[in-house]
Parts: C-alpha cells; structure tokens; sequence
C-alpha cells in the first residue's frame, strides 16, 4: 500500500514523503492516528506542488542572502573609538559593537552571533570580519576602526 505521509515518522520517513508500506500497517496505524493518506493521484499531486513551492522559496530566500552578502562586502564599515596615545583603544570593539554598527548602516537587526570575531578589536586601522548571513552563507567584512575626534 502507498501511502502520503503528513507527519515525521520514526523509521519510515519524513512528512510530505510517498511510502510503500505493509496494507494492514497503513490501514490500521498510520492512517487513522493521521501520521499518513493512502497515496491517491490528488495527494500526490499535492505532494509534488508543496516540494515545487518550497525549492521555489528556498532559491528566493538564497538569492536574497546572497544579495545581503555582497552588499555587506561591497561597502567598509566604519566605527569611532577612543584612543590612547600610541592609537591602543581604552576598550575594545566587540561583536556587539559591530553588530549595533551593522545594524544601522543596513537598516535592518543583526545578531552579534553571526559575527565570527575571534578576539576583540583592540588596534585602529583595517581589521576583516567574517559575518554568517545564513548558514550556508557568509560575507568578509572591513572594519576600519577610526580615532573619536573630540
């Protein structure tokens, strides 16, 4: 018997998967506890359009991650801090310094989890960031650490 799964099934599939499985299992289990449907063309055909929409908004959430990225690479991001006498900060730039600063050059919320910062920002000058846009996605960064004038 074909069966549509609708939920996760341990041992058997995924949800939105088409199983072959033994008739009295599909009748008397996973069909009437609602963890499958028998496996008509219309449930099929469903199957197939729900697999389509979502590599359709997979690709587009892709692209737009992408986008993100090049955008984060393409312009330096320039934070003001204050220095001592030999251009050491009295602090550091931490991933949350960055994140804020990020933040408002892209209009738009980034945790400081997805900077990848080994050690804060200590020195003035130019310092590359990695930043995970997504999990398959990242961008490098270009921190220019400037002096507070004032």
């Amino acid at each position: 018997m074909k069966v549509v799964l609708r939920r996760d099934v341990p041992n058997l599939g995924k949800a939105g998967e088409i199983k072959e499985v033994a008739d009295g299992y599909g009748r008397n289990y996973l069909i009437p506890r609602g963890l499958a449907a028998p496996a008509t063309r219309t449930a099929m055909e469903n199957v197939e359009a729900r697999k389509a929409a979502e590599t359709r908004q997979h690709s587009r959430l892709r692209s737009e991650h992408e986008a993100l990225a090049q955008r984060i690479a393409d312009a330096p991001l320039t934070v003001r801090a204050h220095t001592g006498q030999q251009g050491r900060l009295y602090g550091s730039i931490t991933s949350a310094d960055i994140a804020e600063a990020l933040s408002r050059a892209l209009g738009r919320p980034v945790d400081k989890r997805q900077i990848a910062l080994d050690e804060p920002i200590r020195q003035l000058g130019d310092h590359s960031v990695r930043i995970h846009v997504a999990p398959s996605v990242t961008a490098d960064l270009t921190v220019v650490v400037q002096p507070e004038q004032g």
